[in-house]
């Protein structure tokens, strides 16, 4: 996993940025392979309900930063991104500048032509960030450091948070919702000023839940959480977010990884267990309920402690 669970999953808990710098080498996009689960998730969204994943602020021009994450792909995984400052092409399918779609090579899933029908289904200035979105396990966001908005979303997985509701919006408006906050509003504007200079930063969320899909858009996820699911057969949902800087335009491309790992699986070796165990026993009232988990602590709290001794 992309996760790193010794950093992120700490006790007492504390709802924070929890940022940190990337080490020298190490990635930020993840390539997907034909017909992985993230890559069908994101196919169901974009072909079917693009305009709550694809959204931009009236009278923004993403075409600078787009591009820099055209480059950074190509740069970075040339195996499965290329570019030339005009067309893109990854996954056996091309976009042009003008928004073309050109199938090089038939899928090795379904029909086989699944990716360059989606993209040909979302408007043409959508189709760069489409075939983006179908090439890696990330979901992306510019966010501007004068404005201090979110003015560009492509996210097909949210968790629990729908994009076309924050775009635009003020990164402090953005966090408003999220429960014992006082941290994250007071840092936001010196945080966007942090991730859009010259460094790569990334942080680690995490939470537990009864949602076994990646795309958990509130749209789409039942609003009774647990109504019948088992803490042992619940889910580890987790982030890994970084910033690909644009520092000449105070802007940076926010990339956000969500993986689902059994909770189960996530709770071995019986360290881990204890240390889930002491996060989510030191969770306030109110993270407790932002997450879905005041009506489960008790029983899920049991089960960690037994995990924690007997696995």
């Amino acid at each position: 996993m992309a996760f790193d669970f010794d950093a992120a999953v700490t006790a007492p808990f504390r709802m924070q940025p929890g940022l940190r710098r990337m080490a020298p080498g190490s990635t930020q996009l993840t390539p997907l392979p034909p017909g992985s689960r993230h890559q069908r998730e994101k196919l169901a969204v974009l072909s079917a309900l693009w305009p709550q994943a694809l959204c931009m602020q009236p009278g923004f021009d993403p075409t600078p930063a787009l591009h820099a994450l055209c480059a950074h792909a190509a740069a970075e995984q040339p195996q499965a991104w290329a570019w030339d400052g005009c067309r893109a092409q990854a996954v056996g399918v091309s976009v042009d500048e003008t928004g073309r779609v050109h199938q090089h090579s038939a899928g090795v899933f379904g029909l086989g032509d699944e990716v360059a029908r989606c993209l040909n289904g979302l408007p043409e200035t959508w189709r760069l960030a489409g075939l983006l979105s179908l090439s890696f396990a990330e979901d992306f966001a510019i966010a501007d450091a004068d404005s201090a908005r979110i003015p560009w979303l492509a996210v097909c997985l949210p968790s629990h948070w729908a994009p076309e509701t924050k775009v635009g919006r003020h990164f402090a408006e953005v966090h408003a919702p999220v429960a014992d906050n006082a941290l994250l509003l007071k840092a936001s504007e010196s945080l966007l000023k942090l991730v859009t200079g010259s460094e790569r930063w990334e942080r680690f969320v995490w939470t537990v839940t009864d949602h076994p899909r990646l795309n958990a858009h509130p749209a789409h996820v039942d609003p009774v959480r647990w109504p019948g699911t088992r803490v042992d057969r619940a889910w580890l949902r987790t982030e890994h977010q970084t910033f690909i800087p644009l520092p000449e335009r105070r802007q940076a491309v926010f990339t956000i990884h969500v993986e689902l790992q059994a909770l189960a699986q996530a709770a071995h070796p019986p360290s881990r267990a204890a240390v889930l165990h002491a996060a989510i026993a030191t969770m306030s009232p109110a993270v407790l309920d932002y997450r879905g988990l005041a009506t489960v602590r008790e029983p899920l709290l049991a089960w960690l402690a037994q995990r924690a001794v007997l696995a």
